[in-house]
């Protein structure tokens, strides 16, 4: 059977993820029950012709304004979380009552990035997902405002989205937003003008996306853009469009489309790749940096001049070459307080319980 391509590899996606903004779904710091209900609708639509839909919801916090009496998204992580609280509840079952409309079932995952950090809590969330979908249930997920801080949380749930749809293994990722498209500036001025499609994400050099999120949000077109990057390095292709157009958005038509530029990697390293914070650096010289990148060989001591940051073994850390550049991110197999008197050292000349590789080839990713 012959993959659909462009435009039509949305239409025709056996299983999406369909992310939709806080400002698309919120009126005056209320949640607006028609603009919530189009989401719905479309959504229920192409469920009817057996199509999977994942939704990656965001509004928590949005919703909590008006009820607190809030006219403005709070800056103070304390208020966002208890504003989180109030409005998760309400939108949890604002889209469960839309969606029995269709006689659809909905359940409810919320993550932190420290849940797509931890590798057991990655394979947890993707047995999760993949068990609602296969019982028929539309997953709804969302960041954990509520308990997520500053240190741990994705940013906005464009980049969350991205990582899902490779979580999941979907086809296709549809990013809603409260535009219509990518511009080549800010929309609506002189001279910005529409691109409806990015065959590679080079070409946008010199394009200006750093239109700012709603005052309800928390993203911009630049996370969108950098979701894009994440999703298409990964083979998914991404359509950009007006959440008051998912209808279209999710037959392909109109929005900006974001050519796939790469093949589906495993999930493991691309757990390594996005969803790791490296907790420390590997310095290397410039023969190693060759061994890695060129031969893809592992990391041993002999190639490290330095080492910094707080990390065990297992972890994960960047390797960087002798300018600083991030070469590749690895899991270690020391910890870092051993590290300093092995390093530029053949490993024949190692006591035997050192003789090993600092990064294995087969726990390293390019970057």
């Amino acid at each position: 059977m012959t993959r659909p391509t462009g435009r039509s590899a949305i239409a025709e996606a056996a299983r999406a993820v369909v992310k939709v903004g806080s400002s698309s779904l919120t009126s005056k710091g209320h949640l607006d029950p028609q603009r919530l209900d189009a989401v719905v609708d479309a959504i229920a639509a192409r469920a009817a012709l057996g199509r999977q839909v994942v939704l990656v919801s965001s509004g928590a916090i949005a919703a909590g304004l008006g009820p607190l009496g809030l006219r403005t998204r709070p800056r103070d992580l304390a208020t966002q979380q208890a504003a989180a609280s109030v409005g998760q509840l309400l939108l949890a079952e604002r889209y469960a009552a839309s969606f029995a409309r269709y006689g659809l079932r909905v359940g409810q995952v919320l993550l932190t990035a420290d849940d797509l950090h931890r590798r057991g809590h990655y394979t947890n969330a993707n047995r999760t997902l993949q068990r609602l979908l296969s019982l028929g249930v539309i997953p709804i997920v969302n960041e954990n405002d509520t308990v997520a801080t500053h240190e741990i949380r994705f940013g906005d749930n464009d980049r969350l989205a991205a990582l899902v749809a490779h979580l999941v293994e979907a086809s296709a990722l549809v990013l809603l937003t409260d535009v219509d498209g990518l511009y080549t500036g800010q929309p609506g001025r002189p001279g910005s003008e529409f691109i409806p499609e990015v065959a590679s994400l080079e070409s946008l050099v010199g394009v200006d996306v750093s239109r700012a999120g709603s005052h309800v949000g928390s993203g911009g077109m630049t996370s969108k853009v950098d979701a894009a990057a994440i999703a298409t390095s990964e083979g998914i292709p991404v359509l950009l469009a007006a959440a008051t157009r998912i209808g279209d958005a999710l037959a392909g038509v109109g929005g900006t489309y974001f050519h796939p530029s790469g093949d589906r990697t495993a999930s493991r390293l691309f757990w390594l790749r996005h969803a790791t914070t490296p907790r420390g650096r590997l310095v290397l010289d410039a023969g190693a940096v060759a061994a890695i990148v060129q031969r893809r060989m592992s990391l041993l001591p002999a190639g490290v001049t330095a080492v910094s940051g707080e990390f065990w073994s297992g972890e994960p850390v960047d390797l960087v070459g002798p300018d600083g550049v991030a070469v590749a991110r690895g899991l270690v197999g020391y910890d870092a307080a051993d590290l300093p008197p092995l390093l530029g050292q053949r490993t024949s000349d190692l006591p035997a319980e050192y003789r090993r590789e600092l990064v294995h080839r087969d726990d390293l990713v390019l970057l």
